[in-house]
């Protein structure tokens, strides 16, 4: 359709429908700011009564016009969904909101204030839409002024966030507001990033052939060898890299020390992996998790 995926159109309206009854359920029944044109939307909201369903579709109508052209036909287009999709649910759970009585516990609203809106924004990002505002901004000015999108889109959300404070939030709602952001933050990164998290793990060792073998029988996973060399004595040795399972570190280290003791092992986390023994079995085949 258009050259569009039905599963991504279906994930941004999942991630649009969540993200949407986070603001709904526990922004504006507490009293939260948020960052963003999200946030510029509460303070309409809080401040004069304005239908954050309305106010969303206003603020984003000017910045999608002036800049489709940054962002691709596809990108666009899954832009204009996240962003009507949104409006659309935010309207959808105003109508019959359900009550969640925390008002003596704000840590905890804050808490799944910044869940419920960093997996709904984390999977709209997964499967390539936005909900427009800030990143089209963002764009233009990277283009323009040669801002990183990461500088504009924290200084945007941090003059929203700080008006709010000034204007209709008090300075204890305020910063549970800051709580929901970095929480909301870390939550999209998660998403993005992926949910499993494997190891990688580095290897130098004079018995290198020997360890490679053992991972590969004994663990089934596939081993790269690279070529190294030392920077102070200017030896080569081979390297190793290969990258397993969170719950298969300690059997390769085990493997390792039961080969060299002294071998070098530098372990880092991979958060996200694609390919034969994680996504593809040994045919080529997408495993289904």
């Amino acid at each position: 359709m258009f050259g569009l995926k039905i599963k991504n159109i279906l994930f941004i309206l999942i991630g649009s429908a969540i993200f949407s009854f986070g603001i709904v359920h526990f922004n504006m029944q507490h009293n939260l700011g948020e960052g963003g044109f999200t946030g510029i939307t509460l303070i309409l909201y809080f401040a004069f009564k304005w239908d954050p369903a309305i106010t969303n579709i206003v603020l984003n109508v000017p910045v999608l016009l002036i800049g489709w052209k940054f962002l691709g036909r596809n990108t666009f287009l899954y832009t204009v969904i996240g962003t009507l999709s949104v409006s659309l649910f935010l309207s959808l759970f105003q109508l019959n909101p359900y009550r969640i009585h925390l008002e003596n516990d704000m840590l905890l609203v804050a808490l799944f204030a910044g869940v419920f809106i960093g997996v709904g924004l984390g999977i709209v990002f997964r499967y390539g839409g936005t909900t427009g505002g800030v990143d089209i901004i963002a764009r233009i000015v990277h283009k323009y002024v040669g801002w990183s999108m990461g500088k504009t889109m924290f200084m945007f959300d941090f003059v929203v966030i700080a008006t709010s404070v000034f204007t209709i939030l008090q300075l204890r709602q305020g910063m549970y507001t800051l709580v929901a952001v970095y929480v909301g933050a870390r939550v999209i990164d998660f998403i993005q990033e992926g949910a499993y998290s494997a190891r990688g793990a580095t290897i130098i060792s004079a018995r290198s052939d020997e360890i490679a073998n053992q991972i590969m029988q004994k663990m089934e996973r596939g081993v790269t060898v690279l070529d190294g060399r030392g920077s102070f004595t200017g030896e080569k040795r081979e390297v190793l890299y290969c990258v397993v399972g969170r719950n298969e570190i300690v059997k390769l280290k085990n493997i390792i020390n039961s080969i060299d003791p002294h071998a070098f092992v530098a372990v880092s986390a991979v958060h996200d992996v694609a390919g034969e023994g994680f996504t593809l079995d040994e045919n080529k085949n997408p495993i289904n998790h």
